[in-house]
């Protein structure tokens, strides 16, 4: 049995729903938001800069985010963002060592990468299954979905790509990958709580 799941996925995919619905199936802890608020509490920084910088760069290419982050550097020289990342980090494996919990995002995949006891999950969908989900969940805004949704997915891989070195998305990250358009949020769950037995 797997006692910690990491749950990666696409903006607008379901990723968190599925999540949240694993660890009630399952009986394990759920983090989300959750583990925005311990890394609040613990670094400072204010839950909200936490819930965007804390997966997304604030850039959309690479050289945009390092030149973004190197007037941010502090005589210890670690920028706000990779100290964001060094607490959030600790406080993974903190909660991943308690076990039997599900974390979504933040680079959990690949911090709790050598750890046995895990699965690694992404969740994918059609843009059009989650432009219509974004819309339903967050309503409409001046830009379209579609927008919306490829600038944070372009965000998270900038991200991922600068602290793990990995390509986000990459079916080699995970030891599943499964699409929300088509299976559904409940399905995707279900698929998961079987692979951990």
């Amino acid at each position: 049995m797997k006692r910690i799941i990491t749950i990666s996925r696409e903006f607008g995919s379901g990723g968190r729903s599925v999540g949240k619905l694993v660890a009630e199936k399952l009986g394990y802890r759920f983090y989300d938001r959750e583990l925005v608020n311990k890394v609040a509490e613990r670094s400072g920084f204010s839950p909200e800069f936490i819930e965007e910088s804390g997966e997304y760069a604030s850039a959309r290419s690479s050289l945009l985010f390092a030149l973004a982050t190197a007037s941010q550097y502090s005589a210890d020289g670690l920028s706000m963002h990779d100290r964001l990342y060094i607490e959030q980090t600790k406080i993974i494996e903190e909660l991943a060592a308690e076990g039997d919990c599900v974390i979504v995002g933040r680079c959990a995949d690949y911090i709790l990468r050598d750890w046995k006891d895990c699965l690694h999950v992404f969740i994918h969908a059609d843009m059009d299954s989650r432009a219509k989900r974004i819309v339903e969940r967050y309503g409409e805004c001046d830009q379209s979905p579609e927008k919306r949704l490829t600038e944070k997915d372009q965000k998270r891989k900038v991200y991922y790509k600068n602290y793990t070195g990995r390509n986000w998305g990459q079916a080699q990250n995970y030891d599943i990958c499964l699409n929300s358009g088509v299976l559904g949020v409940e399905a995707c769950a279900e698929l998961i709580v079987q692979a951990c037995k």
